[in-house]
């Protein structure tokens, strides 16, 4: 199984390494980050960069594509070489997933038209707009799609993908040996939960327009 995890300008890091270390432990898996050109791709801060083993076009095939999101994202809306690969990988993926507003680059290239699927909550509306059906659901299955929401529910889309591909025994393997056993010291990781003067204070930041 060749996983192709993409790469651009200002992506989220955890959006892409949460899913790597969860996926990368499928039996027999080939796991590639991968961007318009290989090399160094830097995260949104400017502060962290991963490699991109190779270009996309030199891996015209793979068999599960992870698209991250982050503010990045924005500016890789209208670029023609991303969103025809992504048409042309899912053309023969067993799996297309997401996590966070990568979601918006799977709908761009028309895969989420009329299908079930979550992004970051800010970005749900945008995610309609490209004609998915939008839900706030951490991670969303429809079909071979695979949408998670915000930065950390990668870790969560990734287990539950690993438990179709190599069973649930072996994902619960994967989730004891990276002790993913989430007890976080506040409740407030949604905007159901969080306080609603935080909530006020993200949507004012937001790049995205929310009505």
């Amino acid at each position: 199984m060749q996983i192709a995890i993409v790469l651009f300008d200002r992506f989220t890091a955890l959006d892409a390494v949460g899913p790597y270390e969860i996926l990368s432990r499928a039996p027999g898996a080939e796991t590639l980050f991968v961007a318009e050109r290989p090399g160094a791709v830097r995260n949104e801060a400017g502060s962290l960069a991963l490699v991109a083993d190779r270009a996309l076009a030199d891996v015209p095939a793979p068999d599960l594509v992870v698209v991250p999101g982050g503010p990045g994202q924005s500016a890789q809306m209208e670029n023609g070489v991303l969103l025809d690969w992504l048409r042309a990988a899912d053309a023969t993926s067993t799996w297309t997933t997401s996590v966070c507003t990568g979601s918006l680059l799977l709908a761009a290239a028309g895969l989420l038209t009329g299908r079930r699927a979550t992004s970051h909550w800010l970005a749900l509306a945008a995610l309609e707009e490209y004609g998915a059906e939008p839900t706030g659901e951490r991670v969303v299955l429809d079909g071979k799609y695979v949408t998670a929401a915000g930065v950390s529910s990668g870790i969560d889309m990734g287990l539950t993908l690993l438990g179709r591909i190599a069973g649930d025994t072996h994902a619960q393997a994967v989730q004891l040996l990276t002790e993913y056993d989430p007890r976080p010291p506040y409740d407030a990781g949604s905007p159901e939960k969080a306080p609603a003067a935080l909530v006020e204070e993200a949507r004012s930041r937001s790049r995205f327009i929310l009505t």
